[in-house]
């Protein structure tokens, strides 16, 4: 009997040393494992320094072919075409590169009322279906073909600007 009770109390005890050193073990793993992850992520190069970002190739390029926006007209523009004044309010931008940003802004500013002109012929002869549509794309076409007359080509034969943007085309009858 008496190997009987050593056998039984050994295995009553082994659970209660194991179970405080469980938590214990699993923590220190957990600690282990957090430095060699922080550890590994340090050493193949996590974060970005100054160096890498300016040996990027073709970055001077990607910056002169970035867009840029610049309003071109804003006013209203009447129509006649259905037998009674309309009146059309309307906002008009045109994307550029930015290599070709300068000359289209000097040229803007040295045609500014021959394009407002141009673009008032537009609006005075277009159809009231044209006028109606939900993409614009009509007057969109009519006014990229006058503008790229206007400002031309760069000397990569493309034109200077990449395209026109109308966010507002309001109609309101003139004459009522």
């Amino acid at each position: 009997m008496a190997d009987e009770d050593t056998q039984t109390e050994p295995t009553e005890e082994s659970p209660k040393k194991g179970g405080k050193m469980l938590p214990i073990i699993v923590a220190a793993i957990m600690v282990v494992e957090a430095v060699v992850v922080f550890g590994a992520v340090k050493l193949l190069g996590g974060g970005a320094s100054s160096a890498d970002a300016a040996q990027i190739e073709g970055g001077e390029q990607a910056a002169e072919e970035a867009p840029s926006e610049i309003e071109l007209v804003k006013g209203s523009f009447q129509n006649m075409q259905t037998g009674r004044v309309w009146e059309w309010r309307v906002e008009i931008y045109i994307r550029v590169r930015q290599k070709n940003l300068e000359e289209v802004t000097r040229i803007q500013e040295r045609d500014a009322a021959t394009i407002k002109e141009g673009i008032a012929m537009i609006f005075r002869r277009a159809h009231d279906r044209h006028l109606r549509e939900p993409g614009l794309e009509t007057i969109t076409r009519q006014i990229s073909a006058y503008l790229t007359e206007i400002f031309g080509v760069d000397p990569d034969g493309i034109p200077r600007f990449e395209r026109v943007i109308i966010p507002e085309c309001k109609g309101f009858p003139a004459d009522g």
